[in-house]
C-alpha cells in the first residue's frame, strides 16, 4: 500500500506532463510521456532514464543507478533526488529531460514485394 501511495504523489507531481501513462510492470510501474518510456516505479523510488547531458545532474545528488532485483544494472536509469520529487516544477522539468533524451524508434515500413 505504501508504494502505491509514492506512485500515486508522484503522479500527481507530474500532472503538468500529458499524455502521462503509468504501466504495471516488472513488480513496479513504468512511466510514458506521449508513448516514451522514460521513468521507473519500483519499492518506493523513482528512477529516470538519463543520457550523457544530464547523467552528472543525478551523479552531482549522489545518486545511484537502477539496479533491478536480480542484481543487474540498468546504467541509463537513475534514482531522482527527494528534493526534486518534491517540487512538481523541478519534477516535471526532469521528466522532460529524460523523456526528451530518448527517442522513440520508429516503426518500420514494410517493403514492397519485389516483382
Amino acid at each position: 500500500m505504501k508504494h502505491e501511495m509514492f506512485k500515486e504523489f508522484v503522479l500527481d507531481q507530474l500532472r503538468e506532463l500529458q499524455p502521462i501513462d503509468c504501466r504495471a510492470m516488472f513488480g513496479g510501474y513504468g512511466l510514458y510521456l506521449s508513448g516514451v518510456f522514460f521513468g521507473i516505479l519500483l519499492e518506493g523510488r523513482l528512477y529516470f532514464k538519463t543520457h550523457p547531458a544530464s547523467v552528472g545532474q543525478y551523479q552531482a545528488y549522489g545518486m545511484e543507478p537502477f539496479q533491478p532485483p536480480r542484481g543487474s544494472q540498468l546504467s541509463k536509469y537513475y534514482e531522482v533526488p527527494s528534493e526534486i520529487i518534491e517540487s512538481p516544477a523541478l519534477l516535471a522539468a526532469w521528466a522532460r529531460q529524460a523523456a526528451q533524451g530518448t527517442e522513440a524508434k520508429p516503426s518500420r515500413a514494410k517493403r514492397p514485394a519485389r516483382s
